[in-house]
């Protein structure tokens, strides 16, 4: 089965490394007619524009911290500015510093929130009021985390913004089904991503020797790959998924019983 998004006009969010840039370049070569990029790496999203453009699809790059409480309305607006309409959007941005019940501080808390759970919620209200007004089908996949189930010690924070996005995503989802709005979601397990990279060998002190070590333990050899979830995002936007909505889909190899055996 060929999985296509033809002229469809996306917007990927975290697009300009890792996840994002994946499933962004996966669009592009899926049939998408433009995509929008936002991140706050201006020179990478130059990159990856220039990278769509090769494959044949236009592009658009916004400059957005979404920590920033206005940063969704305003990525929304000027992606309908530069193209006239949206037709799906991919929340693949996310922080995962870790922090546990018992030592995060408040600014940790609120910036985890306020990246993975508020900027994406703000984001979906945007291009679902959008998607209303023109009474236009449309599919929105949110990059969840396999964590949201419980979390281990030190992503207790982290889980817990999945978790509240995973229940917002749920809610959208049978909120705006007659609509014909999709809404999806991805619980990825642990991924090979740059983030991950900097945060196992820098932020954590372990090495460059943790991949080998962690690859060693996976029934696959290796962890989950951004085009892993490139494929399966792009199942979940394109009318192949159709009618599915609401979806949870675990993506993850390691602890399918919710435990580490």
């Amino acid at each position: 089965m060929e999985v296509r998004v033809d002229d469809k006009i996306l917007l990927v969010t975290g697009a300009t490394q890792g996840l994002g840039q994946a499933i962004a370049l996966e669009a592009a070569r899926s049939g998408a007619a433009a995509i929008v990029l936002t991140d706050r790496y201006k020179e990478r999203g130059a990159e990856v524009v220039s990278q769509i453009v090769k494959l044949g699809a236009k592009a658009a790059f916004v400059r957005a911290d979404l920590e920033e409480l206005e940063g969704p309305a305003r990525i929304v607006s000027a992606a309908l500015d530069k193209f006239g309409r949206l037709d799906g959007m991919v929340n693949a941005a996310g922080l995962s510093d870790r922090g546990s019940v018992a030592t995060a501080n408040t600014a940790l808390f609120d910036q985890l929130f306020a990246v993975n759970t508020r900027a994406p919620m703000f984001l979906m209200q945007g291009v679902i009021r959008h998607l209303k007004e023109r009474q236009a089908p449309g599919a929105i996949v949110n990059i969840l985390s396999f964590q949201a189930h419980g979390a281990s010690t030190d992503l207790a924070i982290y889980g817990a913004s999945k978790a509240a996005l995973s229940l917002l995503t749920k809610n959208a989802a049978s909120s705006h089904r007659k609509d014909r709005i999709r809404i999806n979601g991805i619980n990825l397990g642990w991924a090979d991503t740059p983030g991950e990279r900097e945060m196992q060998a820098i932020k954590l002190g372990r090495g460059e020797s943790w991949l080998a070590e962690a690859e060693a333990r996976m029934p696959w050899g290796r962890l989950i790959l951004p085009e892993d979830v490139a494929r399966l995002t792009l199942f979940l936007l394109s009318d192949a998924s159709i009618p599915m909505t609401g979806a949870l889909i675990d993506q993850e190899q390691y602890s399918v019983l919710g435990v580490r055996d």
